[in-house]
């Protein structure tokens, strides 16, 4: 009877039946992850089935490993029911070890060749260091923006992390009491949460953010740059002033205010998002809005000890930026315990909304918010969608207007703005010049709106009531 043994495949054994030369892959990958053992002449069930010239190969094996890699492994020749089979033990590294001048990497049970941006994640990784830790040449506290420095301080006091002596000392000792600092240099959590153009050095350090009345259909957009901490600031009050319209009701003589997902649970997302977000992906934090729902997206995988589906239960606080987290966790913005999502719990149930549903997914994680059912049955008692609801009509036509998706997002830009040229307009919806100019006129035809003053100089007012 074929004996097996008492490991199973995972992060830390594999299992291969034959030696071949390729498998100095795996012992690559097991010394640049946290080492593990493969296992020669035991089959894919953990069977033992032998392995012929196991004596052999247990003297070759180990001299082509050094010879290709450099690296020490521990053989052990094993017999089981007369079969002879080993074990190659490999240890974790504390360098890079390439194969044939590639790396890899053990994820699960599988063998990962590594890109360049992977390679340094391993480096750092290797060398006990997280991606904001890292000093950033040719920056000084005088390029800082005066703005975020100054909202941090305010913040730090505000919320009791710091006192008005510590947050008041010189930026230079601030940013090193912060860990935002080696030697003489900044480093990037400084240059991220500080510096007005963090993307001067980082692509993709940003927040996009897109009204959408189909998926196919994007009717406006923005885009918010600068230091992170603003980026914060400057995306929510975006969101629930221009994206979202609160719904008004009232209890009695109390006018009360209604969004479809409560502000302070959005907020905690949107500071998980910035603060947790892998800036080695060239691509934004991506926000769609819609008339009933928020999807967000954030690149960036999930550590292996949290999993997506006990982010609501109570769990570990791993940021991926640890030293950007610590600036947010000094202004007051986040917990240090993981408390994230019972903060977003305790909102939701506050104001009886629906759980946001986080997903891991296209290499990062997306979160949806939908409408609670008592806010969509209040939106049912207005007899006007959302989007009319913000524009003024005239009092002489019907609420009915016959009227089409661009042109309702051109009323909603012109209101923000009534200088708006063409070209800025096109830009902003992401429609053609032609596209702009002709639902401009249909909009004149029915009585909507109305230009004032020089072609160039003028601007486009709305007819009120």
């Amino acid at each position: 009877m074929a004996t097996k043994v008492l490991v199973k495949e995972c992060q830390y054994a594999e299992f291969k039946q034959s030696w071949q030369d390729e498998y100095l892959k795996w012992i690559c990958a097991f010394a640049n992850t946290e080492g593990g053992s493969l296992f020669v002449g035991v089959d894919d069930k953990g069977y033992v089935c032998g392995v012929k010239n196991a004596h052999k190969l247990s003297e070759d094996i180990p001299n082509k490993i050094r010879n290709t890699m450099g690296v020490i492994c521990e053989m052990r020749l094993l017999n089981a029911g007369g079969l002879d089979y080993f074990e190659i033990k490999v240890d974790k590294y504390p360098v890079p070890i390439s194969y044939r001048g590639r790396y890899y990497k053990r994820s699960g049970s599988t063998v990962q060749e590594l890109s360049g941006v992977e390679i340094n994640r391993l480096t750092l990784f290797m060398q006990g260091r997280t991606w904001d830790s890292v000093p950033v040449p040719g920056i000084s506290t005088k390029e800082l923006d005066h703005g975020a420095l100054k909202l941090f301080r305010e913040k730090a006091v505000e919320s009791q992390r710091l006192d008005k002596k510590a947050a008041g000392v010189s930026v230079q000792n601030l940013l090193q009491n912060l860990r935002c600092t080696e030697g003489s240099h900044l480093t990037r959590a400084a240059m991220m949460c500080f510096h007005p153009d963090p993307e001067r050095w980082v692509t993709g350090a940003y927040i996009k953010i897109g009204f959408f009345a189909t998926e196919a259909d994007i009717l406006y957009q923005d885009e918010i740059h600068g230091p992170l901490l603003i980026q914060v600031e400057r995306a929510m009050d975006l969101i629930f002033t221009k994206y979202m319209k609160a719904l008004v009701s009232y209890e009695g003589i109390n006018r009360q205010e209604r969004f479809f997902f409560p502000p302070d649970a959005f907020r905690e997302l949107l500071l998980n998002a910035v603060v947790h977000k892998d800036y080695t992906e060239t691509t934004p934090i991506q926000i769609k809005i819609y008339s009933d729902r928020i999807w967000m997206w954030n690149p960036g995988n999930m550590p292996e000890e949290v999993k997506v589906k006990d982010l609501f239960k109570k769990h570990v606080s791993k940021p991926r930026n640890p030293n950007i987290a610590n600036v947010f966790f000094k202004s007051g913005y986040v917990e240090s315990w993981g408390r994230g999502y019972y903060n977003i719990e305790l909102a939701c149930e506050e104001t009886d909304s629906k759980l946001p549903k986080p997903k891991a997914e296209f290499g990062g994680l997306t979160v949806e918010c939908r409408a609670s059912d008592q806010y969509k049955e209040l939106a049912s008692k207005w007899n006007i969608s959302r989007a009319n609801r913000t524009i003024n009509l005239p009092i002489n036509l019907p609420i009915n207007l016959p009227i089409n998706s661009t042109q309702k997002a051109l009323l909603n830009l012109l209101q923000e703005n009534n200088s708006y040229t063409y070209d800025e307009l096109a830009g902003k919806m992401q429609k053609t010049r032609e596209t702009i100019r002709e639902n401009l006129k249909k909009l004149q035809e029915l009585g909507l709106i109305r230009r004032v003053g020089a072609r160039k100089n003028g601007h486009w007012e709305i007819v009120e009531k």
